[in-house]
């Protein structure tokens, strides 16, 4: 080979490996735009709101947008790590795109830039467009979005070649030197933001943790009735009576759990039928007449034999006293609107019918949960608590508003997503033990589990075996008609593979359908069953 080849051949090598390096260093300067723009935007978030940063808007955004179809399958699967799964999607679409910006901005400086703006947009109306969302809200996108494409149009020039080529010697050689300084001083400039973002969003936080510390939680007036001995049959693998505040389901759209502080929190009753309207605060509250109750919620994504369900004791005041202060009357009296829009902070709507809430049962307005101020995640200062109705038209979190209204004149968040305006809570049981596919010893085998209907009871529960005659499963004492109730049945179990199914009547002698159906449009309804193998 002649040496005059051996240069050429060595110099294609170089300039392949160049190249190589410039476009990796693009990619990396895509990434570190789109790190610049999170954090950026999470700086200016913490002036405005955390739930306007850009994940938490462009996530919520997906969510408001997401079929009943698909919502359901992220519930089924991924459970209450559905919001954590959406935002590491988000994250991943958003490197994806950083990398082939920077890639773009290698050949085309100012259209690199120009993507990142766009992007920017996008995510700002996202955050504008949220319900409760506003212009401000689109400011931590657009600032972020801004320094980035900054900061990308100055790494791309870092990237420009520094010589053209002559014998011996590949054109297009990096200032990486150059390269290298820039892109630290930016991820350092962006970490650093990142930080304070997060550091003055914290001091925010505390002050509504502060407040959740500080308060005292008032001596019920109305005590819940004392619970009877053998409400909990206290049995290894069975769901104990009361679920602890942090075992309890957590099914909402809010990516960025509301804060509140208590001081400063409002409620504002108004609307069709109100004659005085209303605006409470925490303590005007604390200082009703407050009520102590038993509750079991549901939530409608619940398919059959789901986790989707617990119990607690409520603290707070009938929600029936403050409509009939303000004036309204239930449809059944004449009153002018059937229905009920409960309003959260993150602009969650839930619509609740009125004469449900003033039929006599225990619609509490809540702030109490199991002897403590509710936990953040499940509502902190007040929330709305209905029992027989699943959560979707009854539990509104982090309420602020109150607006009596007619089903004909509105639809809530929900009902526009192909929901059913009305859901009474299903009769339901489940079998906690033994697991689906357990291989429990022959002999006597305790069949255990729960069973609700509330706002009705259950009567009784029924097991059968390889679909032959229903057995009668023995009751623990009843909680009352708005708790769920445990079962337990003393399986004769034989050597073999055998199929368990159970059946629950509730407290009107209706008893459970054996009729599949998803969950949509109010509820799933079926027989739940495990299949074991016996040894």
């Amino acid at each position: 080979m002649s040496e005059e080849r051996k240069v050429t051949e060595t110099g294609a090598g170089a300039t392949r490996r160049a190249r190589a390096a410039r476009a990796a260093c693009g990619g990396l300067a895509g990434l570190i735009a789109g790190f610049c723009a999170l954090a950026v935007a999470e700086l200016v978030a913490a002036a405005v709101r955390p739930e306007a940063g850009p994940v938490a808007a462009v996530g919520g955004a997906v969510i408001d947008r997401t079929p009943p179809a698909v919502k359901d399958f992220a519930v089924r699967n991924f459970g209450t790590d559905d919001k954590l799964v959406l935002e590491l999607g988000i994250l991943a679409l958003l490197a994806l795109f950083a990398v082939a910006v920077g890639l773009l901005a290698l050949r085309h400086r100012r259209a690199g830039a120009a993507a990142v703006l766009v992007f920017g947009v996008i995510g700002a109306v996202a955050a504008a467009g949220r319900p409760g969302g506003g212009a401000l809200d689109a400011l931590p996108s657009l600032v972020g979005a801004l320094v980035a494409a900054g900061a990308l149009y100055g790494l791309a020039g870092r990237l420009s070649p520094a010589a053209p080529p002559r014998a011996g010697r590949p054109g297009g050689l990096l200032d990486r030197r150059g390269f290298v300084v820039a892109a630290g001083a930016t991820a350092v400039a962006s970490a650093g933001a990142g930080l304070l973002g997060r550091r003055l969003t914290s001091a925010v936080q505390a002050g509504a943790a502060e407040s959740r510390r500080d308060l005292v939680l008032p001596e019920p007036d109305s005590p819940a009735p004392a619970l009877p001995r053998g409400v909990d049959l206290r049995l290894r693998g069975l769901s104990p009576f009361v679920t602890p505040n942090k075992d309890f389901y957590r099914i909402d759209t809010a990516l960025v759990v509301p804060r509140l502080d208590a001081g400063a929190w409002r409620l504002r009753i108004h609307g069709k039928g109100v004659r005085t309207p209303l605006t409470l605060g925490l303590r005007d509250l604390l200082r009703r007449e407050t009520v102590e109750r038993d509750i079991t919620l549901t939530c409608v994504s619940n398919e059959v034999g789901g986790p989707y369900v617990g119990h607690a004791r409520w603290l707070g005041v009938r929600l029936a006293d403050l409509l009939r202060e303000a004036g309204v009357r239930p449809p059944s009296e004449g009153g002018p609107a059937d229905q009920l829009v409960a309003r959260s902070v993150d602009g969650m709507t839930i619509g609740t019918p009125v004469e449900d809430v003033m039929d006599g049962r225990d619609a509490l307005l809540a702030f109490g949960m199991n002897g403590e101020p509710l936990p953040f995640a499940h509502g902190f200062p007040v929330r709305m608590v209905v029992p027989g109705l699943y959560g979707y038209v009854s539990a509104c979190k982090w309420i602020e508003d109150i607006e009596l209204t007619t089903f004909d004149a509105h639809d809530a968040y929900w009902v526009r997503r192909s929901w059913a305006r009305r859901a009474p809570v299903k009769t339901q049981a489940r079998i906690d033990t033994p697991r689906p596919f357990a291989s429990p010893k022959a002999g006597t085998v305790p069949v255990a589990g729960v069973a609700w209907a509330q706002h009705r009871g259950i009567l009784r529960v029924e097991v059968r075996v390889d679909g032959g005659p229903w057995q009668p499963a023995r009751l623990a004492a009843p909680g009352s008609r708005d708790t769920w109730r445990q079962w337990v049945w003393e399986w004769p179990a034989t050597p073999g593979g055998h199929t368990l199914e159970v059946r629950a009547t509730d407290g009107t002698g209706a008893v459970q359908t054996g009729r599949r159906t998803g969950t949509l449009p109010d509820g799933a309804t079926g027989r739940h069953s495990v299949v074991v193998d016996v040894s």
